[in-house]
């Protein structure tokens, strides 16, 4: 088990993998992979039962990343965790390399599915689910969905199916930054009174500071061992977390930083870093 300083350095870690993958790819999503971090990092190095040597390990847990885009935060966490060189994370986006834009299953062996169309996600690991309990096997699956996401009507069928079918080993982590591509949540289609929404399809609700690792820790480790309902944990992040020019500026939704941008970054990140001590 690591300590939680440690869990906060893996993350100020992760964070500059993302700022430099998607500064040397020229491309891709800064602020919704920034603000995930907390959850993933508590994911892949505390609560998922795993195998990087054996990535089809059956008895492990799953990972569904439902909102495809921030997946430079799982690349980072997958190659920190063993299952790939490091040194890989630096072909993020090239013409031929494992690590495409969007998760693809048939590249990379640590991915569980291929995602990238909003909404298909929560299905997908519902399906990962219910063939777990169809198979008599005791491994957990978790989905990370955004908040955008949650406008597309196939989260809620998922929602209802994964109730009806009592999958009580399927745990949703709404990524709740506030934002989508075309602005704030509130003003395109608000989500609120959110909970409720999901409390309505029979799923147990936990809302949490996304950014606070033993919250988070605390929330998987939960849902993870409760036998009695889905857990959906509504996680409430700053979009551009941990990078200050990037925090709640929906203009780095999908802009990759530049020279200066990414210098700036990676000062404000090593300063963090030494604050921990």
């Amino acid at each position: 088990m690591k300590d939680t300083v440690e869990l906060e350095k893996m993350a100020l870690t992760i964070r500059k993998d993302i700022v430099k993958m998607i500064h040397a790819a020229r491309s891709g999503h800064p602020g919704g992979s920034l603000s995930m971090v907390e959850i993933i990092t508590a994911l892949f190095f505390e609560v998922l039962n795993k195998n990087p040597e054996n990535p089809a390990w059956p008895k492990r847990d799953r990972f569904v990343l439902s909102k495809g885009h921030g997946v430079p935060a799982l690349y980072s966490a997958l190659a920190r965790a063993g299952y790939f060189p490091v040194e890989e994370l630096m072909e993020l986006r090239e013409l031929g390399s494992r690590l495409q834009g969007h998760p693809d299953y048939s590249r990379l062996p640590a991915v569980e599915a291929s995602t990238g169309s909003l909404g298909q996600g929560l299905s997908i690991a519902a399906g990962i689910a219910l063939a777990a309990r169809q198979r008599d096997m005791d491994y957990h699956t978790f989905c990370m969905v955004g908040d955008g996401e949650s406008n597309e009507g196939q989260v809620w069928e998922a929602a209802m199916f994964a109730s009806h079918h009592k999958l009580t080993n399927l745990t949703a982590i709404v990524d709740y930054n506030k934002f989508q591509l075309d602005g704030p949540i509130e003003e395109i289609m608000a989500l609120e009174p959110f909970e409720e929404k999901w409390s309505s399809f029979s799923w147990k609700t936990n809302r949490i500071d996304g950014h606070n690792i033993n919250e988070v820790l605390k929330a998987l480790k939960e849902a993870k061992t409760d036998e009695e309902q889905c857990h959906v944990i509504s996680a409430d992040t700053v979009k551009g977390s941990g990078v200050s020019f990037m925090e709640n500026d929906n203009n780095y939704h999908g802009v990759a930083p530049d020279d200066e941008e990414l210098e700036k970054a990676l000062a404000e990140l090593e300063a963090q870093e030494a604050r921990l001590g």
